[in-house]
């Protein structure tokens, strides 16, 4: 290949990335609390998501299942793999699990949102809650009925927390 060729074809592809580079949408980062020049419109979406996810927290903290049903639609399933198995949960089975009493370690539980991502009247957010002997990580669906944000379903996983000690 002579040199004349080859720098037009480096010029040439040099052009062609430069355009797909300029074409390709920015990757969208979505923090909490911060615009990213989304619209009005987003944050006020934004903030209704995080009051559901806050009910959704408070059921966790205070063992008050009436807060799940607060967050959740009626219809909603929650699914995990727990202990090796699929498990499925309506939200009646869901929230039978909770007696209405905080835990034990609750002092000792974080909870956080890691990420909203809206679209029209639907979103997916994922939350962290960081628990002394485990961290889950939980992925919600949402639809926004009428002018509230509610949960469609929830998966889930968890990890035994590395806590240094043997």
């Amino acid at each position: 290949m002579n040199a004349r060729f080859s720098k037009i074809l480096l010029a040439w592809g040099l052009s062609v990335a430069a355009a797909i580079a300029c074409a390709a949408p920015a990757a969208a980062q979505t923090i909490p609390g911060q615009s990213n020049g989304t619209s009005q419109q987003d944050e006020s979406a934004r903030a209704g998501i995080r009051a559901t996810i806050q009910h959704y927290f408070q059921g966790h903290a205070t063992g008050d299942p009436s807060h799940f049903r607060k967050a959740f639609l009626p219809t909603a399933h929650v699914e995990i793999i727990r202990d090796g198995k699929f498990t499925s949960w309506t939200l009646d089975e869901y929230c039978a699990l909770f007696k209405g009493t905080p835990a034990a370690d609750e002092s000792s539980r974080v909870r956080s949102i890691d990420f909203v991502d809206v679209s029209n009247n639907t979103a997916i957010a994922k939350v962290t809650l960081d628990y002394p002997k485990l961290v889950f990580t939980d992925y919600f669906l949402l639809l926004k009925i009428g002018d509230e944000w509610k949960i469609a379903n929830k998966i889930a996983s968890n990890r035994p927390k590395d806590t240094g000690k043997q």
